[in-house]
């Protein structure tokens, strides 16, 4: 059914047009009757359908309908498994649909800078590609049952301290490399129906009222059609904020915002056809999903199981000494902690779901007389309880294997403030020290929603990292630790050893009022890998309880120009004794040496799935972008001529093969030619080093002619440092270090000049 939008348009009121771009309440958009146009509900999301169907609120202090919990992003992005997040979509989008819901509020990109931030638990990774990949696929998923998404929260909302007014001071490449790259691909790949600014400000502009941000980069470079919609309480300036691209204004408030709009039309401040514009942009959304409505009911016990399997593809092995998979049916085995009985599997705040079923590590082996429980501490205070420490290390004293149960509570990490440290509640650190004094074979489970300091990593055999898995994640920890199912999740962002390791430590929050991203794009393993620095456990890392063996690593071609692809090709093969699936990562290292770039750069990955003996080639493509840096000097993405290598690895620490390729660009750096340009400006550029260094290999000819092997002279200047004085010397200096006139130095200007323009 084909809707002529602009026939709607012409016959609503002024009034009713403005009233478009405001919620009736929390959850619903307006609907006008007389045209046809319905009532439409959006709700929370990302990991599940947090309808409400009584009080409304943001931040999920009334209750919910209940519904299936899947993995937060933190796990999923563990599972690096595009297929794996779409079918997530899918079943999330059919859950919409049968609960007449038209854009479920999510998924959420914002890149995590730091470990400390709130929210990094509805977040998927350090990385953007990794990001902006998993999204993508999320909303295909969720948009293939004609429901919409809401990409979130646009831009650099890295942070819950004062995160509605506090500015994010980026520069312009890291903005562009980091923070909105993880955005990029969602948009153009996943082409969301919606996306939501954040409450921010960047670079001292809200969000909501960034015309740049909104209009420029969102809607004319990217290509996205839909509206965007704002953080619940983000508007700013309402008039300004329509201007910038921001259409609808969420929750409703009363029509608060609707009479600035009237008003700023009325008195020409806004023209109507701005107004026009956003009100189609929120039609065409509502049209797209009442049109095809598909009325229905899903399985909860269905979607309870498709939930197992995403949380069964994203827990990750940390380590493993020979004590995993565990043989529950001979090992006496104590699991300790009360997160077996009630685990933490999902985030605190406007996320959070009602499960309607939660199934514990001891739900799972309910009946199994080889496993003894005790609580070891308690969830609602960090304190020390000597009996229960005490019941723990005696059932741990007799068992074959203790499983300690272990995490972040509700109370240390939620959306709406950020963590002070990384630390483990004291109560679970000492509990886990006493045990170790009584029992060597530990194994610890985790459950948080972003990294954690692990002082006893080295005195344990075995950590299994769940994160925050959903409303199965006891179940599919009892399938791992069992060996029922083989672990094949890898961290999405890297483990420090203690949080002031972390490239934002010094900077993170800010003071308030502004925040200095003052480590630029060495964000992650991108910082930790340049500074050669140890972590606990690095991007990428993932144990199995198969092995992988990498080899014939293979390029298309081995020499290409910036705008052609290129393929890679390697062959992976089950060594091992178990089925298993290996998550092969694809990195690039510039070796131009034309600018700061990390060590290495996630550019592709895929998943393979093996049986013992069996190999597989798997293929990943590099396209230009997987090449270029972002230059503001053009305000365009750059390719450098020259030298990358390919990078085949099984975590960013982890490197199995690599391959050289030649890339020749075409992209050129406009370039001023000044007295007071230096030396190495000219040889860095391809078109003046010729010209340049005839000369320099003639300055550096005559000091190795001035000065005699053995002098002091020769001591004191030799050729190298010659060559380094040059290279840092404006062209000016050659009139008062070398004999130049005036006029030659003109000349040679001219030379150069020429020689940059042909």
């Amino acid at each position: 059914m084909k809707r002529d939008l602009n026939a709607i348009l012409r016959e609503m009121t002024l009034e009713e047009k403005a009233g478009m771009c405001s919620g009736k309440d929390f959850w619903h958009l307006k609907g006008i009757e007389r045209l046809g146009i319905p009532q439409v509900m959006v709700s929370d999301g990302p990991h599940g359908l947090r309808k409400q169907s009584d009080k409304a609120d943001h931040l999920g202090v009334n209750e919910s309908i209940p519904a299936v919990c899947f993995p937060t992003a933190c796990a999923t992005a563990c599972s690096f498994d595009r297929e794996l997040l779409q079918k997530l979509g899918e079943t999330l989008g059919k859950e919409c649909q049968a609960e007449d819901v038209s854009v479920i509020l999510g998924p959420a990109v914002n890149i995590k800078r730091s470990p400390l931030c709130g929210r990094n638990f509805e977040y998927f990774s350090e990385d953007p590609y990794l990001a902006s990949e998993m999204a993508a696929a999320h909303i295909k998923g969720v948009q293939s049952q004609n429901v919409g998404t809401s990409l979130k929260h646009f831009a650099a909302n890295n942070q819950e301290y004062r995160r509605m007014s506090c500015s994010s001071e980026i520069d312009e490449r890291t903005l562009r490399e980091i923070y909105l790259a993880a955005f990029e691909t969602a948009v153009k790949e996943g082409k969301p129906k919606t996306v939501m600014c954040s409450y921010n400000r960047v670079n001292g502009e809200f969000a909501s009222e960034n015309h740049k941000l909104l209009t420029k980069i969102l809607r004319e470079e990217w290509g996205f059609d839909g509206y965007v919609m704002s953080d619940w309480g983000a508007v700013n300036d309402r008039v300004k904020g329509l201007e910038a691209g921001m259409d609808l204004e969420m929750p409703g408030n009363e029509g608060r915002g609707d009479s600035k709009i009237i008003e700023a039309v009325k008195s020409g401040k806004l023209k109507e056809e701005v107004l026009d514009i956003a009100v189609e942009r929120i039609l065409n959304v509502i049209f797209q999903y009442v049109d095809n409505r598909v009325p229905g009911e899903f399985d909860l016990e269905e979607h309870h199981e498709i939930a197992e399997k995403i949380a069964e593809e994203s827990i990750v092995l940390l380590k493993n000494e020979n004590i995993l998979p565990l043989n529950i049916s001979e090992q006496k085995i104590a699991f300790i902690g009360e997160f077996a009985e009630k685990p933490r599997f999902q985030g605190g705040g406007s996320s959070h779901i009602n499960a309607y079923k939660v199934e514990s590590a001891l739900d799972a082996v309910k009946g199994n007389e080889n496993v003894v429980y005790a609580k070891g501490y308690s969830l609602k205070e960090d304190i020390v309880h000597e009996e229960l420490v005490k019941e723990a290390v005696q059932i741990a004293s007799d068992s074959d294997v203790a499983v300690i149960f272990a995490g972040l509570p509700d109370s240390f990490e939620s959306e709406g403030y950020d963590r002070s440290h990384m630390k483990l509640p004291q109560s679970q650190n000492a509990l886990i020290e006493e045990i170790l004094k009584v029992q060597p074979n530990v194994v610890v489970v985790l459950h948080n929603g972003s990294p954690v300091e692990i002082p006893w990593a080295d005195k344990v055999k075995g950590i299994l990292e769940l994160y925050l898995c959903g409303q199965t994640s006891g179940r599919a920890a009892v399938n791992i630790l069992s060996g029922k199912v083989n672990p094949s999740g890898k961290l999405a962002e890297t483990f420090p050893i203690k949080l002031s390791d972390n490239p934002s430590y010094l900077n993170f929050q800010g003071d308030g009022q502004k925040v200095h991203y003052a480590e630029g794009i060495y964000v992650g393993y991108r910082y930790y890998d340049k500074k050669d620095m140890e972590v606990r456990y690095p991007f990428g890392h993932g144990l199995s309880y198969t092995t992988f063996e990498y080899t014939d690593i293979h390029l298309s071609k081995n020499k290409i120009t910036d705008t052609e692809t290129v393929s890679v090709e390697v062959t992976i093969k089950n060594t091992g004794k178990m089925k298993g699936k290996e998550i092969v990562q694809l990195y690039i290292s510039d070796k131009t040496g034309a600018v700061g770039k990390p060590e290495k750069e996630l550019k592709n990955f895929v998943k393979v799935e093996l049986i013992p003996g069996e190999q597989k080639t798997v293929v990943m493509e590099l396209n230009r972008r997987s090449f270029a840096y972002y230059e503001p000097a053009v305000s365009d993405w750059f390719v450098n001529s020259g030298t990358y290598e390919i990078i085949v690895a099984a975590s960013s620490r982890d490197i199995r093969l690599t391959q050289t390729l030649e890339v020749v660009s075409e992209d050129r750096l406009p370039m001023e030619i000044h007295w007071n340009t230096t030396i190495s400006e000219l040889l860095q550029n391809e078109r003046t080093r010729p010209v340049i260094m005839n000369l320099v290999e003639n300055e550096v000819k005559k000091v190795r002619e001035q000065t005699q092997e053995g002098s002091v002279a020769a001591e004191a200047i030799t050729a190298e440092m010659s060559l380094k004085m040059f290279e840092n010397s404006p062209l000016r200096s050659y009139r008062n270090f070398n004999n130049m006139t005036e006029n030659q130095l003109e000349e040679l200007m001219r030379v150069l000049k020429n020689a940059l323009n042909n």
